[in-house]
């Protein structure tokens, strides 16, 4: 997961989907007058009947389990996700490879198309998404509550849609920083004792990369232009601020790292909950760039599981799900929604680091895909061929 390519919103518009709609092969009236129903053409359920929720539930029962791949336990609480969904249907997750990366689940479900381990469904960079419905591995499905997603954090037929994201944060051990720094300005003091770290190698990781293009905004450059960015790590570096390694919970536990530039989500499950870093890890959302990502789902056009698969989509999109997503300090795509109408659990939506005023910057694939291209060009020489 650590090296999942990331998309962004663009726009927070939405848009009314009807809930009644599935694929005219969705069911069949056999001799005998019994419904039965292929739920791997269902694109929607309907408010009754047998392509309905409670139908779906059923058919999920049946099928007994759901493939899931590359999702850490600790990443966006997905955890606490899989195994209330456990509890509350009585299927079995199988949860594989949940260090993967993207690219491995795109390759899994290339490599296991026909075999009951397929993963059903997958979690990953919107670009993989949309690489993946490219070569046709998609299932188009609108869950129940498609209205309250952003209309351009999902496709409109249902392909894949966004589902949780967060900001690029400042993380800091207050305990043995004197004066932890809100703003990637003041990262570049000399003589406080910053040792730095981003979340690997941005010519290779997109979390480390967005590190390097919210420093390039800070830094009177843009998306579109994020050479800033490599100067300013350029300038971090210089000033012996700049560690280059792949920092994360065991850098900040070794010392090698006292400050982290990475989601604060992932700040939030990784570090804050090492023992005693609870009140000590300080995270904040830099006051000179505010810049948000997001993660996609999307089904296996060939999942094995193709009524467990829908009901995961359907449990995640839920109040309970986005709820869950929102108490592992990420920012569930339903947010907005949830916020208006009071169903956000209160004191997980407290506990977020608080957005600075002013716009908020979201890239858009083209601008990352130029970004990174420029990171490539440069970093390795002007910063660091580490770690």
């Amino acid at each position: 997961m650590s090296l999942k390519r990331v998309k962004v919103a663009l726009a927070a518009g939405a848009t009314m989907a009807s809930l009644a709609v599935v694929s005219v092969t969705g069911s069949s009236i056999g001799a005998s007058g019994a419904t039965s129903v292929n739920w791997s053409t269902v694109q929607t359920l309907a408010k009754s009947g047998p392509t309905s929720m409670s139908a779906l539930v059923a058919a999920a029962k049946k099928e007994g389990t759901l493939n899931v791949i590359a999702l850490p336990p600790n990443w966006a609480n997905y955890g606490a996700m899989i195994s209330t969904f456990q509890k509350k249907y009585g299927i079995k997750v199988n949860s594989e490879n949940p260090n993967g990366s993207s690219q491995d689940e795109i390759n899994a479900i290339i490599a296991d198309k026909g075999r009951s381990t397929n993963p059903d469904v997958i979690d990953v960079g919107t670009n993989f998404a949309i690489s993946a419905q490219q070569k046709g591995l998609l299932a188009p499905y609108r869950v129940a509550t498609w209205s309250h997603i952003p209309a351009a954090l999902k496709q409109p037929k249902g392909y894949w849609f966004d589902d949780y994201g967060g900001f690029v944060a400042i993380g800091c051990n207050s305990a043995v920083v004197k004066k932890c720094p809100t703003s990637f300005a003041q990262m570049l003091k000399k003589g406080q004792g910053y040792k730095i770290g981003i979340n690997n190698n941005p010519t290779a990781s997109s979390s480390a990369l967005a590190a390097v293009m919210a420093a390039a905004i800070a830094n009177h450059g843009s998306l579109n232009n994020v050479k800033p960015g490599v100067n300013y790590f350029k300038q971090m570096n210089a000033n012996g601020n700049f560690v280059a390694t792949i920092a994360g919970p065991s850098t900040v536990q070794s010392g090698a790292t006292n400050i982290v530039i990475w989601w604060d989500y992932l700040q939030a499950s990784g570090i804050n909950t090492l023992p005693g870093y609870a009140k000590k890890w300080k995270v904040v959302i830099p006051s000179d760039v505010s810049m948000a990502e997001y993660y996609t789902q999307a089904i296996n056009k060939s999942a094995p599981d193709p009524a467990a698969a829908r009901l995961w989509e359907e449990f995640l999109y839920s109040t309970q799900g986005q709820n869950i997503w929102l108490q592992g300090m990420a920012r569930p795509v339903e947010l907005a929604y949830m916020t208006a109408h009071h169903l956000a659990n209160a004191k997980a939506l407290a506990a977020l680091p608080p957005v600075p005023k002013g716009a908020v910057q979201y890239p858009t694939q083209a601008q990352i895909t130029k970004a990174e291209a420029v990171v490539v060009a440069n970093w390795p020489t002007e910063v660091t061929s580490g770690p």
